[in-house]
């Protein structure tokens, strides 16, 4: 399969990150952690081992453990770097390194929008589960950056008579609950949440995208550096097509939010067709 993203570039991408530390930079993901802490709270049972994987930052983790929900937590994150010296494991999307239901619940924040087999670390995610465990995930959804999309498309379209893809493809929240029934999650949900974040510009959004480590990473992409023409022509067309009446621009962030269990033999199933003991007809009478 042609992968859809260099992984050592959005490595290079979150180093870079890493090491600015832009102030306020990481808001999505103190939001992500602050709904994962919510979301939580509405489960009634403890777990008894944890594992954040992914996130970036220790977020997640100190959501879960905070929550009181987990005795015990594991962070995995693709470079030593972003442990902060911490303890934990390393790994990427296609290699977990989790045993076999190992874990009872695992949590996941902004980051698994960027494997290439999406579906392959969800199994795996699924695997690591014992029975009745808990997956909990955040991905950027449908809709996110659509302004920029749409606009950086007509201004390539216009100067150059072609584009090529500078914002990743995103997953449908209707997929995303597709994607955890073929990862094998019993009781899988998927729902969204449109956050939008306004902005002096479109550079002004561009470079906290470059802050969060979010800069284009697509295998596709032109290895031609867009013109100062390109960039202004686009961000001429996102204050005419997005703009509020102050001038500020708007950002479309949409968080998808999954949730699926490992299956057991105590969860509910749903009753095979025809074995209702009551029929349609009688009750809409």
């Amino acid at each position: 399969m042609q992968p859809i993203f260099d992984d050592q570039l959005i490595l290079r991408h979150k180093h870079r990150a890493l090491m600015a530390a832009t102030p306020g930079i990481s808001f999505l993901l103190d939001r992500a952690a602050e709904d994962l802490a919510e979301r939580l709270s509405t489960v009634e049972r403890r777990f008894a081992k944890a594992a954040a994987l992914f996130s970036l930052t220790p977020a997640a983790g100190d959501a879960v453990l905070a929550s009181g929900k987990a005795g015990e937590l594991v962070r995995i994150e693709t470079d030593q770097a972003f442990l902060g010296g911490g303890p934990g494991m390393v790994g990427s999307f296609g290699h977990i390194p989790l045993e076999p239901e190992s874990i009872d619940l695992a949590v996941s924040l902004l980051s698994l929008h960027e494997a290439n087999d999406l579906p392959g670390a969800l199994i795996q995610i699924r695997r690591a589960l014992r029975p009745d465990g808990l997956f909990l995930g955040a991905i950027a959804g449908g809709g996110t950056l659509a302004e920029l999309r749409e606009t950086l498309l007509v201004a390539e379209t216009e100067i150059y008579g072609g584009a090529s893809p500078r914002v990743a493809p995103f997953t449908d929240v209707r997929d995303a609950g597709a994607l955890l029934q073929r990862a094998g999650f019993a009781l899988p949900v998927a729902d969204v949440e449109a956050l939008t974040v306004r902005y002096d510009s479109m550079f002004t959004l561009m470079r906290d995208l470059r802050a969060m480590g979010a800069a284009n990473a697509l295998t596709a992409r032109s290895r031609r550096p867009g013109s100062r023409r390109l960039f202004a022509r686009a961000a001429e067309l996102y204050g005419e097509r997005f703009s509020d009446p102050d001038g500020r621009v708007r950002a479309t962030f949409s968080i998808v939010w999954m949730s699926g269990w490992a299956p057991h033999a105590s969860q509910q199933k749903p009753l095979k067709p025809g074995s209702a003991e009551v029929s349609l007809t009688k009750l809409l009478k």
